[in-house]
C-alpha cells in the first residue's frame, strides 16, 4: 500500500477552492473546473552574447530557485544588429509540474511576493487570453535561497502560470481563491 501526502497547495485546493469555483462558476463536473498545468520559469540573457559566465551564474541562481535542472534557450534567428547568431545561447528556463509545481506557487504567493519592496499586488492585466497568467520579478534575490553576497549580478526572472482555464475569468478567479495577492484596481 503506497501513501501519497498531498502539498499544503492540493489540500487547499480539494477543500476550500473546488466548492467555491463549483458555486461560482456553475460547473457540475468538478474535472471541468480550472486547476495549475504547469509554472514555467525564465531567465533572457542578452549579456551573454559578450559573457558566458552570465550562463553560468544563471542556471546556478535558476537551479536553486526551482529545485531542478534548467535548459538552455538558444537563438532561432541571427539578428545582425544584436551580433546574435542562430544558436547561440540566450537564456534559461526550466518548466515545472506536479510537486515540485505546487510547493513553488505556494513559496511565491506565501513568501516571495510578500517580499518584494513597496509591494501593492500583482498586476489583474497579465493574463494572455487563455487562461493563463504571467509575471516578471525585477530581482532573483527576493528568493530566500539565493545568497545576496553570491549574487554576480542582478536579473529579472519571468514566471509563467499555465492554467486549464478556458478563459482569463475563471483562471483569475482560480487564482485568487489559491491566494495569488492581485492588485485592486
Amino acid at each position: 500500500m503506497v501513501l501519497t501526502m498531498r502539498s499544503r497547495l492540493q489540500e487547499k485546493y480539494a477543500t476550500e477552492v473546488v466548492p467555491q469555483l463549483e458555486a461560482g462558476l456553475g460547473h457540475s463536473n468538478v474535472m471541468r473546473l480550472p486547476r495549475l498545468d504547469k509554472i514555467v520559469l525564465s531567465i533572457g540573457l542578452g549579456e551573454a552574447i559578450q559573457d558566458a559566465k552570465a550562463l553560468e551564474s544563471a542556471e546556478r541562481d535558476l537551479a536553486t530557485i526551482s529545485g531542478q535542472h534548467p535548459v538552455t534557450t538558444r537563438a532561432k534567428k541571427p539578428i545582425a544588429a544584436f551580433k546574435l547568431r542562430a544558436g547561440m545561447p540566450i537564456g534559461m528556463m526550466v518548466t515545472l509540474r506536479g510537486k515540485r509545481m505546487d510547493d513553488f506557487f505556494d513559496k511565491l504567493v506565501s513568501v516571495v511576493l510578500p517580499r518584494i519592496r513597496d509591494f501593492r499586488g500583482v498586476s489583474p492585466d497579465s493574463f494572455d487570453g487563455r487562461g493563463n497568467y504571467n509575471l516578471g520579478i525585477k530581482e532573483q534575490a527576493v528568493f530566500s535561497e539565493i545568497d545576496y553576497d553570491k549574487i554576480d549580478k542582478i536579473r529579472g526572472l519571468e514566471v509563467t502560470i499555465v492554467t486549464t482555464a478556458p478563459n482569463d475569468s475563471e483562471a483569475r478567479t482560480m487564482l485568487e481563491l489559491m491566494g495569488m495577492p492581485f492588485r485592486r484596481t
